[in-house]
């Protein structure tokens, strides 16, 4: 508790703006997001709230922000989160959460995990659904944006999509009417009718669960059961893009993944078990991998341990999958899943997963910030640390490149050239 409270003090008490005067901020090295060079020594300036200028000569007048042997980043980019969960290993965790919180107390505990996102260096993020919040999340984005609380950048997908009978919660008498963690969409018109309202209600992205019910097949590879329709899906992905958004489909093996590459989503998320056909067609159509890579680790052991087995054999399967989607090429953004797991746990454990599993340092580091900024089509303006950017700045203690644990240890958070964070939580 001690690390949370001076971690609330140094996100609140730093006082240092660029909108006062430029802020010279000087490293050992920088790793900017566009190339392989590491860039030694680093010295960013940023007036207002953009990069002015990279290297050369400190300005007259401008503040200097010294921070020794560290390496300046791109701020982070969460691209699958969850701010309206706290933690979802077993079932009464999630449905603690849906029927016993208020919204207004999720929203709360919301505010809080956007903080400590940020505090931990992620600038932006994309937050793929509500778990029965509703349009919570818009809420946020927008306390965000008013400078009401401190938090990343924000894309949200509301209230996500599924079928009758296809989401949770389970279990409990049809004579009761409860609130369901995702909006049920049957039918072709309700599916387009729903893609609507979502938008027209402050929707980013439309997120989909292209299916459920994990099994293995009797010659061991891993299926599941498809909840909507090829038609369904195909018109949720048609009026999305009609309506200038992009689909987000959750789908963990083939009857899903089919599906959902053949109707055109633009991301495939978690992807358990993706076949290298799949795969190449992924490749093929420029559809984005998010792998959640750190989810799966912290909550499969918990979910086996629940009785529902098949969790168990899970992570052999997506280790493999990711290991492939590396060696082929496909395009992988950096994303988490954190709410699933609870927001004290730094989300920065994805980048040991990703080198584990066959990426480079850099190349890891790339997919929580020039490939991440992509896949959110914001680019133009985030990702890269680059003359005329957002001053979106973090730096790690060391260098990354050597120890890729150094990500979960980020000491200094500049967003939109106001410091968040300067200083060490220990």
């Amino acid at each position: 508790m001690r690390k949370l409270a001076v971690l609330f003090v140094l996100l609140l008490a730093t006082g240092l703006s660029a909108a006062e005067g430029p802020i010279a901020i000087r490293a050992a090295r920088m790793i900017d997001g566009r190339s392989d060079a590491v860039i030694a020594p680093a010295l960013i300036v940023v007036e207002k709230n953009l990069i002015v200028s990279i290297g050369g000569a400190v300005p007259a007048g401008a503040r200097v922000i010294d921070l020794g042997d560290a390496t300046l980043l791109p701020g982070l980019i969460d691209t699958h989160v969850h701010i309206l969960l706290q933690g979802d290993v077993t079932q009464d965790d999630y449905d603690r959460q849906i029927f016993r919180e208020s919204m207004a107390y999720r929203a709360l505990r919301a505010s809080r995990a956007v903080r400590l996102a940020l505090g931990h260096g992620f600038t932006a993020m994309r937050d793929l659904e509500t778990e029965g919040a509703m349009y919570t999340d818009v809420d946020v984005k927008r306390a965000i944006n008013e400078g009401v609380i401190p938090g990343p950048r924000m894309q949200v997908a509301t209230r996500a999509m599924s079928v009758t009978g296809g989401y949770g919660p389970n279990g409990y008498s049809p004579e009761i009417s409860y609130p369901r963690g995702v909006q049920l969409v049957d039918g072709v018109e309700n599916a387009r009718k729903a893609v609507r309202e979502q938008i027209g209600n402050g929707a980013d992205w439309i997120k989909v669960y292209a299916d459920r019910s994990y099994f293995l097949l009797k010659d061991g590879s891993l299926s599941s059961i498809p909840t909507f329709s090829a038609e369904e899906l195909k018109a949720i992905v048609d009026e999305t893009h009609r309506l200038r958004k992009k689909v987000s489909s959750h789908a963990m093996a083939r009857p899903g993944l089919e599906n959902s590459i053949a109707a055109g989503v633009d991301t495939i998320e978690h992807g358990l078990s993706i076949p290298d056909d799949l795969l190449d067609k992924m490749k093929a159509q420029g559809i984005w991998y998010v792998p959640t890579l750190t989810a799966l680790e912290y909550v499969a052991p918990g979910r086996a341990a629940e009785g529902r087995g098949i969790w168990g054999e899970l992570p052999k399967f997506h280790r493999d999958t990711f290991a492939r989607a590396v060696r082929r090429g496909v395009k992988i953004a950096f994303g988490t899943d954190a709410g699933a797991f609870p927001w004290e746990y730094n989300a920065a454990k994805e980048f040991t997963y990703m080198t584990r599993g066959g990426m480079t340092p850099m190349q890891a580091i790339r997919a929580a910030t020039s490939m991440a900024a992509q896949l959110m089509d914001i680019a133009d303006q985030s990702g890269t640390i680059e003359t005329g950017k957002l001053a979106d700045i973090v730096a790690v203690p060391g260098n990354p490149l050597q120890d890729i644990t150094a990500l979960e240890r980020v000491n200094f958070v500049m967003k939109d050239g106001v410091v968040f964070r300067y200083g060490s939580d220990e």
